[in-house]
């Protein structure tokens, strides 16, 4: 089923399936103001309804590429506010120790001038390119003390770690600046796309909408379809793997040993996948708000992250990152809990619940639901990637 999809409205497919009414309230409110439009065949260049529907998903799916793209920069741009904050911090101290050297510096010069030196220039040790040049210059340093050479040594290193600061602290607000501009961009490309659907979509009639329902109606009808096909070779799979586990562990002590140990880690796994599919059952019904993590509201990559949160494991933010958060297995392996991945460009992710189907965001305007790991076709799937 394609990304702005509904399940069908006629109750529930099977236990625990939500399945909200296919026609979401937006799409029937644009329906009410589109009431005067004619519902006969069009002789202008009028797209058909399989045109406005893979258009729509085209759009849906940039949208929520563009969301991923926000998430990761507005993650990169709060970790470099904290570096600059860190930064400012430092050059701040490190610039008030360096006036207390260069008071003690001035004490040294003003002392070395009652001693017979050269009178002390205050603008001269400022000006000078480093405090030594100044004693240097002035013959000073033979005359210093050990401890007050040691004190135009600590100075001179001072110096030269706030410079070093300094140059640090720009560098990272160049970066941030970037980051900050690189999240503007991204939120305004989530906007255009999601209003170029909207606009889309109010150009259907009401008779065009309820035409479209009933396509998606049957693509969803064949995405639970497959889904109970994955169910069925998951669970032959799984038959066939736990009779060989009973044969090799009746060949020797030495097998039985070493197989013992795969369901020891398969338990401390289902354990952690029960307590993260729980946390995203628990938010079935709370809308996709691009950019959200809870808990009132989520895209597809928050939610997962909040659900393994809930079981212990720190995911990272964006799909993009979770991807690589763990190992990938084949689809027929899938196991509840992990992570499925759609699309070439992996703009989006579900949190995989058994039998072929998947907990997910769907995109802006719908809510978390249960829903066919199929739901968006077979070739939409990218991979599946076991976390913990």
């Amino acid at each position: 089923m394609a990304p702005h999809r509904k399940p069908r409205p006629a109750g529930r497919t099977r236990a625990g399936i939500r399945t909200p009414a296919l026609a979401t309230a937006a799409l029937t409110s644009v329906a009410l103001l589109s009431q005067t439009a004619t519902a006969a065949p069009s002789t202008d260049d009028k797209p058909s309804l399989e045109e406005v529907e893979k258009k729509v998903d085209d759009l849906y799916r940039q949208a929520e590429t563009a969301t991923e793209n926000y998430n990761s920069a507005k993650e990169k741009a709060t970790k470099q506010k904290k570096k600059v904050d860190t930064l400012l911090d430092d050059v701040a101290k490190r610039t008030d120790k360096l006036n207390e050297a260069r008071e003690q510096l001035g004490s040294f010069a003003a002392a070395q001038y009652r001693t017979g030196a050269a009178a002390p220039d205050g603008a001269s040790l400022l000006l000078a390119d480093s405090p030594q040049d100044y004693f240097d210059q002035n013959q000073l340093m033979d005359r210093l003390t050990d401890r007050q050479k040691e004190a135009v040594d600590g100075y001179i290193t001072q110096q030269t770690e706030a410079a070093e600061q300094r140059r640090a602290a720009s560098d990272s607000l160049e970066q941030l600046t970037e980051s900050q501009n690189t999240l503007k961009t991204s939120k305004a490309k989530v906007q255009a796309k999601l209003a170029e659907a909207r606009e889309l979509l109010s150009t259907l009639t009401a008779e065009e909408q309820a035409r479209l329902a009933a396509i998606e109606q049957r693509e969803q009808e064949e995405a639970e379809r497959k889904a109970e096909e994955l169910a069925r070779r998951q669970a032959a799979a799984q038959e066939t793997q736990e009779a060989q586990s009973t044969q090799q562990e009746t060949s020797t002590a030495t097998e039985t040993s070493t197989e013992t140990s795969a369901p020891a880690e398969d338990s401390t796994y289902a354990s952690k996948a029960a307590k993260a599919i729980a946390f995203a059952r628990a938010q079935i019904g709370k809308p996709y708000v691009w950019g959200a993590t809870g808990p009132g509201s989520y895209d597809c990559s928050g939610l997962t992250q909040a659900a393994w949160k809930a079981a212990g494991v720190d995911l990272p933010r964006t799909t993009y990152d979770q991807v690589n958060a763990g190992t990938t297995v084949a689809l027929a392996n899938a196991k509840p809990g992990d992570l499925i991945f759609f699309y070439d460009n992996i703009g989006h992710v579900g949190l995989y619940i058994g039998n072929g189907m998947m907990i997910h965001a769907p995109k802006p305007g719908a809510y978390v639901r249960e829903e066919s790991v199929f739901y968006d076709g077979e070739s939409s799937i990218h991979s599946v990637v076991r976390p913990a």
